[in-house]
């Protein structure tokens, strides 16, 4: 057990940020794969490091089954949907990745996104072209492996999608890597609809051994077979930015309706790879001497 419990821990060096910041957070397990609650997410994006050293506790299927029946449909959404859904949840990394674009893309990208989702023009999305677009998330995250790392990393891979993939699993176009900037350019991209027309064809193999999630319950119904519309797929997005965007606001409020140019600073910089932020606030307290306050 002990020997176990050290090669789970031991993943985290072959982890790439965001993995390592998902494993870190997450709070639970189902069938060897882990998931985070709503609550898990939103300390993830709202907080710097967990409030208590995370263990993951392991669902049975009975526990699986009864948070999903009590996930609300996609109409009833609003923009306090993860906080009153707490610990009641179970999100994907995929889920996580998918929600943090959400999070830091501008409103203009959504259409493009829900156009390149709709494979067959219906002007609905379905759950298995979700899915598939979920699969691009998860090619474009992919670490490049080093050599004699691929079993960490296939370990690694089955902890946090739920199945082994291929080591050399990469988006390729004419034997060219296919490295977009962003999600959005992947999507804009002349080879994106003949890649989703390759995923799609494999989306079952994928999908098949794939438990279902908060999210997918939650935009497709408890049977999986409604669609989502481009009005609801938005709103959900709307309500995300917002819901966040408030939790943030009143963590640094203290009750008050106003927060300090430096609190603001430090919540923009959350979201960036910079490492060292005390230049960046020493420049802004420089530009900025006295608080007029946001």
């Amino acid at each position: 057990v002990t020997d176990s419990r050290s090669d789970l821990e031991d993943l985290h060096l072959y982890a790439t940020p965001r993995e390592q910041r998902f494993r870190r957070f997450a709070s639970l397990e189902f069938e060897g794969q882990l998931y985070m609650t709503p609550h898990d997410f939103i300390q993830a994006v709202t907080s710097d490091e967990p409030k208590h050293a995370k263990k993951w506790r392991s669902l049975s299927k009975q526990e699986l089954n009864q948070i999903l029946m009590e996930t609300p449909p996609v109409w009833k959404g609003s923009s306090k949907l993860f906080r009153n859904l707490n610990e009641k949840g179970v999100i994907s990394y995929t889920e996580y990745l998918f929600l943090l674009c959400i999070l830091t893309k501008p409103h203009a990208g959504f259409r493009i996104a829900f156009n390149m989702f709709d494979t067959d023009g219906n002007e609905m999305v379905d759950k298995k072209e979700f899915l598939v677009l979920q699969e691009i998330f998860r090619k474009k995250n992919e670490k490049r492996e080093k050599r004699g790392d691929e079993e960490k990393r296939a370990m690694l891979r089955l902890q946090l999608y739920g199945y082994h993939t291929p080591t050399n699993s990469v988006l390729k176009t004419e034997g060219e890597d296919l490295v977009p900037r962003s999600y959005w350019d992947t999507l804009r991209r002349s080879t994106s609809q003949a890649l989703f027309s390759d995923l799609a064809e494999r989306a079952d193999d994928y999908t098949s051994s794939l438990s279902d999630t908060t999210l997918l319950v939650h935009f497709f119904g408890k049977k999986g077979k409604a669609e989502l519309n481009f009005e609801d797929f938005y709103r959900f997005m709307d309500n995300l930015q917002t819901e966040v965007l408030e939790i943030e606001f009143l963590s640094y409020s203290n009750g008050m309706n106003t927060i300090s140019e430096e609190d603001f600073a430090h919540i923009l910089l959350r979201y960036t790879n910079v490492e060292n932020t005390s230049s960046y606030l020493e420049n802004m307290r420089g530009s900025i001497p006295e608080e007029k306050v946001i």
